[in-house]
């Protein structure tokens, strides 16, 4: 039932299309940020079967820069319309603190790295039978920390729609018509003379044959 209403309410979002700005009342993004005030994980109640939670608070204590980490559905059908680390984005601005933020959805992990000098990966996928702890793990082993990283806000926007590659039609003109017509009328002549004279050398050799025979 609560998904099933977390759902309807991320519907009602994503068909409003409303800016973030105008629809800061995500409730996943509400729910994790006020469990970011105690700890660095918030799991949805739809997600706590799976969770190692304690052993995950072990991972994040002991990352090299601070962790928020949220397991959280995610997909198409929500705000961010499928991109995950918008997501991560957009908890990281309602947070309000550096660090990388981190959206796990029990197979994919995402993150976005926030007013830190660091590198983190887009996503990385779990292996067969991983845990949430083992893939929160190998994500934060790719994270690097180094001052060429610029420390800005994640992205809290959509990224910009790729315009439709667009070919201008080819214009007709007579020329190009005869020249075409004259191209295949020379090809054609030209394919039909080599067959008419592979035809008659084969006729004369035929012709040699029957005289030597006779």
């Amino acid at each position: 039932m609560r998904r099933l209403v977390l759902l309807l309410m991320a519907t009602v979002f994503a068909l409003t299309g409303t800016a973030w700005a105008a629809t800061p009342t995500d409730p996943r993004i509400a729910a994790a940020t006020a469990a970011w005030a105690k700890d660095g994980l918030y799991v949805d109640p739809d997600f706590t079967s799976i969770a190692d939670g304690n052993e995950m608070l072990r991972v994040i204590a002991a990352a090299k820069t601070p962790v928020y980490v949220a397991v959280v559905p995610t997909g198409a059908w929500f705000p961010e319309k499928g991109d995950a680390s918008l997501l991560a984005g957009r908890l990281a601005a309602a947070n309000g603190k550096p660090g990388v933020y981190i959206v796990m959805d029990g197979d994919t992990t995402y993150g976005v790295a926030h007013e830190v000098a660091a590198y983190a990966p887009d996503s990385t996928w779990r292996d067969k039978d991983e845990t949430l702890s083992a893939q929160l793990s190998a994500y934060l082993d790719e994270i690097e920390l180094n001052d060429r990283y610029s420390p800005e806000p994640a992205r809290t926007e959509p990224l910009p729609t790729e315009p439709d590659p667009s070919y201008p039609a080819e214009r007709f003109t007579v020329g190009k018509a005869i020249g075409n017509g004259l191209g295949g009328g020379l090809l054609g002549l030209i394919g039909g003379s080599i067959l008419a004279g592979i035809v008659l050398i084969v006729a004369a050799i035929a012709a040699r044959r029957r005289k030597g025979t006779s």
